[in-house]
């Protein structure tokens, strides 16, 4: 297949509209895939880069969007390092005792 014969050959434009995704263009599918690879825990932009084939982090930006479940992830982490924290500090940085037989 050519991309000037994609839509006609692959009935394209039919079988979106036809799953109830009409105006679904096929690079759509490039971008949801790479849009959930970024959500994907501990996935840094190099690995990105290295998954689309883009050589400059500019280009593999376009393609990463922060969405509310990740930030929600983002602030949820952070709360937990700070309880965490002042958890040691109010014990006086202290590792726990050993209990003795």
């Amino acid at each position: 297949m050519r991309r000037s014969n994609f839509q006609r050959t692959s009935r394209w434009t039919t079988a979106v509209a036809e799953v109830g995704l009409p105006g679904f263009h096929f690079h759509d599918l490039r971008h949801t895939g790479n849009d959930l690879a970024s959500s994907t825990p501990g996935v840094s932009l190099a690995d990105l880069m290295a998954r689309m084939g883009h050589a400059s982090t500019r280009a593999a930006m376009i393609y990463l969007h922060a969405s509310q479940e990740r930030d929600g992830v983002i602030a949820d982490s952070l709360s937990e390092k700070i309880r965490k924290g002042r958890d040691r500090a109010r014990s006086g940085h202290k590792k726990p005792k050993k209990r003795q037989a």
